[in-house]
């Protein structure tokens, strides 16, 4: 039924944007008085990034251009292409971006009238494989990661589904850092997925100005981090 589809939907995962992967450990060091674990490369899509565990299955996730890859064929994930966004994360990491995990992508896609997730791409770091919608061109990703388009989330399908081992969080240890609210300033007519409202760590706040803020409580207290 359409509400049990709804209700698979669940917060999966932060999106910071870093210049470098020291850069965004060095950052998250000083925010928060914890290191980030390491993660890999997404081989052909132009980027690598280490994790930090929130909870026993939402992580926040640090990704920058991986130099180690040639240019890749096709934009790289989150916005990391845009100029604008190159000189804002050269100042210091930003949050960018947010994933939901579903269950079956097929089955979630086109559920909430005026929410479309986009294509369905295949990706893998390591052991882990994964699909995940994904623009697949210059315009497409140039609207997708605009200030509006970033409110929107991605979705994520992880092979194997709630298996041990099939997701990032299940090799990494607690890190003290929780996070405590997802605030999303959004235009009141923009579409989010109906199951984001029955998460108590999501706030959805109508604004004129896309916005969005992760408030994380860590071992140095309440951070915010935008």
């Amino acid at each position: 039924m359409p509400l049990q589809l709804h209700c698979a939907i669940e917060l999966d995962h932060l999106v910071v944007a870093c210049a470098t992967l020291v850069q965004g450990d060095a950052w998250l060091r000083e925010l928060a008085g914890v290191p980030s674990a390491p993660g890999g490369s997404h081989p052909g899509w132009g980027t690598h990034n280490r994790l930090l565990r929130l909870d026993a299955r939402t992580y926040l996730e640090l990704i920058a251009p991986d130099p180690a890859q040639a240019e890749p064929a096709l934009p790289r994930p989150f916005g990391l292409d845009d100029p604008a966004l190159r000189e804002r994360i050269a100042e210091r990491p930003r949050l960018v971006h947010y994933v939901c995990r579903v269950p079956a992508l097929e089955a979630i896609a086109g559920l909430d009238p005026g929410y479309d997730p986009g294509p369905i791409v295949s990706m893998t770091r390591g052991a882990l494989s994964w699909r995940i919608t994904m623009p697949q061109d210059a315009a497409s990703a140039a609207r997708r990661w605009s200030e509006t388009g970033r409110l929107q989330p991605t979705l994520i399908e992880w092979a194997g589904g709630a298996a041990p081992g099939r997701h990032p969080v299940d090799t990494l240890a607690a890190s003290g850092v929780t996070l405590a609210r997802l605030r999303l300033c959004v235009p009141p007519d923009l579409a989010l997925p109906a199951a984001l409202r029955e998460d108590p760590r999501v706030t959805r706040v109508d604004a004129s100005r896309p916005a969005l803020g992760a408030e994380l409580s860590t071992p140095r207290g309440w951070r915010l981090i935008a």
